[in-house]
């Protein structure tokens, strides 16, 4: 059994510090020093949410995401990280306005699912339980594919129809949104459910069959009610 959960990054400070620790030693394997979603800023912002995939008892950290909801102050990750190549970004982040970065998942639950589906599944939950209207991604590759089944769509008002050369300049990524976080209605069918599945009960276990066989999933989604003006702030 692995557990998913969600919490305030502000609630529990050394659990950011070990998501942290995990998803660097992810990007040092493909030779990635720097990304702008993998900082220290966001563990004291009071609009972060965590999710935290773990062992049954939380002694290992297999992988995670974060949602950060736009504060009026603190840029979103993917502002910090295209801002410089197309500043059209910025227009586009207002109130309302959140981002699921900082997504990885460890070689141990390879072949489960969790770093692509799951994950996915996970956010697009939760940002529908949130007091926000869209949320912003910049995806690799290889989780375009992901991104859209769980209700994305290409930001083709910037970059090259949403493309742009990141974290290196080998690398692309793609920028996205989902324009709708209570209806998402540009979501496939299955995968809506599964995120209305789980916003509808937020704490439940789910059998899931994966690659590498059947897996118990124990999940405790729900985060305390939080009204946008416990974080939004304009100076």
């Amino acid at each position: 059994m692995i557990r998913i959960r969600a919490f305030r990054a502000i609630d529990e400070e050394e659990s950011c510090f070990r998501f942290i620790d995990g998803h660097q030693k992810i990007l040092e394997v493909y030779g990635i020093t720097k990304i702008t979603s993998n900082n220290t800023e966001w563990v004291y912002n009071r609009g972060t949410i965590v999710v935290m995939v773990e062992n049954e008892d939380g002694s290992k950290v297999y992988g995670g995401a974060r949602i950060q909801m736009y504060d009026g102050v603190m840029p979103l990750p993917i502002q910090t990280a295209i801002s410089r190549y197309d500043s059209k970004i910025n227009q586009l982040v207002d109130k309302g306005s959140s981002e699921i970065c900082g997504l990885w998942n460890s070689r141990e639950v390879t072949g489960m699912g969790i770093g692509s589906i799951i994950l996915g599944r996970v956010t697009g939950a939760l940002i529908g339980m949130l007091p926000i209207y869209k949320t912003f991604m910049l995806c690799a590759p290889v989780t375009v594919k992901m991104c859209t089944s769980t209700g994305c769509v290409l930001v083709t008002e910037i970059g090259n129809n949403g493309l742009f050369y990141y974290p290196k300049d080998d690398l692309i990524a793609t920028a996205m949104v989902v324009p709708d976080t209570r209806t998402m209605e540009h979501a496939e069918p299955v995968e809506r459910e599964w995120m209305f599945r789980l916003r509808e009960k937020p704490n439940q276990v789910i059998i899931e069959n994966t690659a590498r066989g059947r897996l118990e999933i124990d999940f405790h989604l729900g985060v305390p009610v939080i009204d946008v003006s416990d974080f939004y702030h304009l100076d």
